[in-house]
């Protein structure tokens, strides 16, 4: 730094200020490319896990039904039974 007339000159402060700023690019630069492969992940995990829930529901409506064969079967074999009329209904 240099006085001239009582007033300071920088001598290399564009010099810096370009470093600096160039400094500043590239890190904005490197924190660009991370959030996007950061979004990325963040897009795959996301359809893997509607994939998941996809599989969830699929599985719970084949146990609904599982569930609901077992009562008509039930109900079937119950009409089915040979009753003895000599015993009471109760």
């Amino acid at each position: 730094m240099l006085l001239r007339n009582g007033r300071r000159v920088v001598v290399a402060g564009w010099a810096g200020a370009r470093q600096m700023f160039a400094s500043l690019v590239a890190e904005r630069d490197a924190l660009r490319a991370e959030l996007a492969e950061i979004r990325a992940d963040r897009d795959e995990l996301r359809e893997r896990l509607m994939e998941l829930c996809d599989a969830i529901r699929a599985r719970q409506a084949a146990e609904a039904e599982v569930r609901e064969l077992y009562r008509l079967r039930e109900i079937e074999r119950a009409r089915k039974a040979v009753r003895d009329p000599s015993q009471p209904l109760q």
